[in-house]
């Protein structure tokens, strides 16, 4: 399989004894990755081991996903997995509007002030709450976080890998 793999998913726990599985979201699409008939990969962070299978049932519990899987049936054949991810092929990735990136396309985007200075490069984003955090890795210094908001992030060309921004009063001074 020579197609890049994104992770959707963490598998934590087995539930009950009929062959679902706890999962722990790391996507911004849930419903669309764990739908019925969704394929998606399991696959071993140990040795890089996929297995592909597809989405019988899947319901929220908890901000947890409790997903069956076609061809499991009880919770013997499923906890091996415990601790494997779930991945999705590049392929099934959906388009996003314009204003709209997949982590994958900014992480490792080099920032570049309205004024021409060169900040660094995007290393990390967090979600904290009500907008995403881009984390700044500079050549110097202690990193810079910066808000995903439109008075800060002015311009994102994925293609170029890079971004333009405005760094408001005390940003740097962090």
């Amino acid at each position: 399989m020579s197609e890049k793999l994104y992770t959707v998913g963490k598998i934590v726990n087995t539930h009950g004894i009929r062959g679902e599985l706890k999962i722990v979201p790391e996507t911004d699409f849930p419903d669309e990755r764990f739908a019925k008939g969704s394929e998606l990969l399991f696959f071993d962070p140990q040795n890089g081991r996929t297995l592909p299978v597809v989405v019988e049932s899947a319901r929220e519990h908890k901000k947890l996903f409790m997903i069956k899987f076609q061809g499991f049936s009880n919770i013997n054949e499923v906890e091996k997995y415990k601790g494997w991810l779930l991945k999705v092929e590049e392929k099934y990735l959906s388009e996003l509007t314009d204003d709209e990136f997949y982590h994958h396309e900014i992480i490792g985007c080099t920032v570049i002030t309205d004024e021409g200075e060169e900040l660094g490069t995007i290393s990390e984003i967090l979600s904290p709450g009500a907008n995403d955090v881009w984390v700044v890795e500079r050549p110097a210094g202690k990193p810079v976080l910066l808000p995903y908001i439109d008075e800060v992030v002015l311009e994102v060309d994925v293609d170029a890998k890079q971004v333009k921004v405005h760094v408001l009063e005390g940003l740097l001074d962090l």
